[in-house]
């Protein structure tokens, strides 16, 4: 029975016409979507990672795509020409047998029918493909849940990540006794846990991206380890909410202190500071409190803002409500009157 045709295309769902920019885009998308770091167990999202990167190892190579282009659909799983493999001479592919068309790096039977094995060409360029010698790939991502605080002083904040190392069993070769490594499913590489230390520069803010070289995955054997790429995100303060640099919170006062005014304490990010409520002072009043905002990257800060509301006692004393009782009798103040 010949092999089955894979349609790459619809792998990555792209039409036949797609430019090589969308191929990339595709490819991105999808392998992060699939990576097995992000669907640890899941080995439906482990063979579907494979499907991505063997469609992607045709479509992203100019050659290998006007090669599959030319068969197209009417692959009929017949003796296909390979073409020669580094070191090597041309080779003939037969479907089916497995001596002629082994498979290698987790590759399908289609694929080595049809460009038979070794390394292929692009393989062998893309541990070059950035500067410093590592493929963005190989790059991974995760976020870091931190407090108002530690973001406004810095601090270290711990985080776990999935990371790959060479499996063991095949020392990262992709087999073991002459067929698919069964521990690493001819990936070369096994998943394991890593706690990871991310310090946390004063003034960071929500979004932000901290890089840690050298601790995301390595793409190829041989190849450097790409980046750990940690985003921060700002939990929900009990206190303070944030606009850009600035603080902002709710303070609470008497009735008493709103009519007379007084000094009363705040809460800051850095602890505890005095303000002036000025006599007379309506309710939804805001104050700002200059400079005791969140820590800047330049140095500098924001600012904090404070609401003041007046609250009234939750259980007066009969006292406290016979004094209101004698304010109420006194008082020509009508708060429903407009005013002039």
């Amino acid at each position: 029975m010949g092999i089955k045709y894979k349609d790459y295309y619809q792998v990555l769902g792209l039409s036949r016409g797609a430019t090589d920019d969308l191929v990339r885009q595709a490819y991105r998308n999808l392998a992060r979507k699939y990576h097995p770091d992000f669907n640890l167990g899941d080995r439906r999202c482990e063979d579907k990672f494979k499907e991505i990167n063997e469609a992607y190892e045709v479509l992203g190579d100019s050659e290998k795509r006007g090669q599959y282009d030319q068969i197209g659909r009417a692959w009929d799983g017949r003796k296909t020409s390979a073409p020669p493999t580094p070191g090597g001479s041309r080779q003939s592919a037969w479907p089916g047998n497995a001596e002629a068309a082994p498979l290698r790096s987790g590759f399908s039977e289609f694929f080595e029918a049809l460009f038979g094995g070794g390394r292929t060409p692009r393989e062998a360029r893309s541990s070059g493909n950035r500067r410093d010698g590592k493929n963005k790939s190989a790059d991974i991502e995760a976020e870091a849940v931190i407090s108002l605080e530690n973001a406004h002083l810095g601090g270290v904040h711990k985080i776990v990540i999935q990371t790959k190392r060479p499996c063991p069993t095949c020392k990262g070769r992709s087999a073991a006794a002459g067929a698919v490594c069964a521990a690493c499913r001819g990936s070369g590489q096994v998943t394991n846990g890593r706690r990871v230390d991310v310090k946390i520069p004063p003034g960071a803010r929500e979004g932000s991206i901290i890089k840690l070289p050298g601790l995301g995955l390595t793409a190829q054997r041989g190849s450097a380890a790409g980046d750990l790429l940690v985003k921060l995100k700002i939990e929900p303060h009990a206190v303070f909410s944030v606009i850009g640099d600035d603080t902002h919170a709710d303070v609470p006062i008497s009735p008493s202190e709103a009519v007379l005014g007084a000094n009363i304490q705040i809460t800051t990010l850095d602890g505890k500071a005095e303000i002036r409520v000025a006599p007379n002072t309506q309710g939804g009043t805001r104050l700002r409190v200059k400079g005791q905002g969140l820590n800047r990257r330049d140095g500098k800060r924001g600012d904090a803002y404070v609401k003041l509301n007046i609250v009234v006692p939750a259980n007066p004393t009969e006292r406290e409500k016979r004094l209101y009782r004698e304010l109420a009798e006194a008082a020509s103040f009508d708060p429903r009157k407009r005013r002039p």
